[in-house]
């Protein structure tokens, strides 16, 4: 295990290149952000649909069609737009793809009762959206809830799992924060006054305060959580995150599958956790290394938003990390 607590690996970054301190900062950032001048096309988005089911996953890519593929994977209440910044610096070297999972964004599903909004479900669909790609071989970058929907497909294919990336996506008890409280008091009592509880969640100063907490206010963009809130209003849309809420529940449940994963197939993994977050905390990072000797893990001063403020950084460390294991 690799931890540092500055958001910076001297090993494999700063002693390449010979650097410290904030005069390492900007060189990174300006890597990541000169990486792909070169790129071409290949760095700009595309944006499409395929049909999974009864869902219409939307999703984000760039990069070649033939390049190593990278699998973003979001959490909440967000979409793949949270991935906006950091795909164009990584599309010169790969395929990042960024679907939106059912019940989120752009993704269209169907109603509550006609589909199951569980995380089951999340990663079926996702499943059946890698499939309908033809992807046969992937790195998971996973983040909130992305990391238990994407823990599960790598247990349905290891062999597919090229490297994981988690940032800020739980598999420990230990990641978790006192602010859980109402949520594991709905997940213990199912009762309608538990579920109005974890309504509080949901509003535009919850959302907000995901975005800002930890992070310096004038580097997070309104963009992010304006069009979050807004997606929050859409009819059922709150229905549909407490059925969630409820399903995470089925996550903690799971814990011990996703680490006997770990255990059995060693995935290169690199935990990038912004270590303000005030909901998965540092310790649910420094957890891989128990049963991922190897993991990688970076806390960098971020919330629980990061590539909202530390985009570039990030992307730094997903490229060294990734060619480092022959991805």
């Amino acid at each position: 295990m690799t931890t540092t607590q500055d958001g910076f690996e001297r090993r494999s970054v700063i002693a390449g290149l010979g650097l410290g301190g904030l005069a390492a900062s900007t060189a990174l950032a300006g890597q990541a952000q000169a990486t792909p001048a070169g790129a071409g096309a290949d760095a700009k988005l595309r944006f499409g649909s395929r049909k999974v089911g009864d869902v219409t996953v939307f999703y984000r890519e760039a990069g070649r069609p033939d390049a190593p593929v990278l699998l973003l994977l979001h959490g909440f209440p967000t979409a793949g737009h949270m991935f906006r910044d950091l795909i164009p610096l990584l599309a010169d070297r790969y395929r990042v793809i960024a679907p939106d999972l059912a019940g989120f964004g752009r993704t269209v599903a169907p109603p509550r009762g006609r589909f199951t909004y569980s995380f089951d479900a999340l990663a079926e669909v996702v499943e059946g959206f890698v499939d309908a790609l033809g992807l046969t071989r992937y790195a998971l970058y996973v983040f909130d809830y992305g990391a238990p929907t994407g823990f599960r497909l790598a247990m349905a294919h290891p062999e597919r799992v090229t490297a994981i990336i988690s940032q800020n996506g739980n598999a420990y008890t230990e990641g978790f924060s006192t602010e859980w409280g109402p949520w594991e008091a709905y997940w213990r009592d199912p009762s309608a006054a538990n579920r109005e509880a974890c309504r509080a969640s949901l509003t535009d100063e919850a959302i907000l305060f995901q975005y800002r907490h930890g992070a310096a206010e004038d580097r997070v963009s309104p963009d992010g959580y304006t069009l979050d809130m807004h997606y929050m209003r859409r009819p059922e849309a709150q229905e549909i995150q407490l059925d969630l809420i409820l399903s995470y529940r089925t996550n903690v449940e799971r814990y011990p599958e996703f680490q006997a994963y770990f255990r059995k197939h060693q995935p290169p993994l690199l935990a990038v956790w912004g270590r303000h977050d005030a909901f998965f905390i540092p310790p649910g990072a420094k957890a891989y290394a128990r049963d991922l000797p190897k993991a990688e893990i970076h806390l960098i001063d971020a919330g629980h938003f990061a590539l909202e403020t530390h985009a570039a950084e990030i992307a730094v460390r997903i490229r060294d990390f990734l060619q480092r294991n022959g991805v």
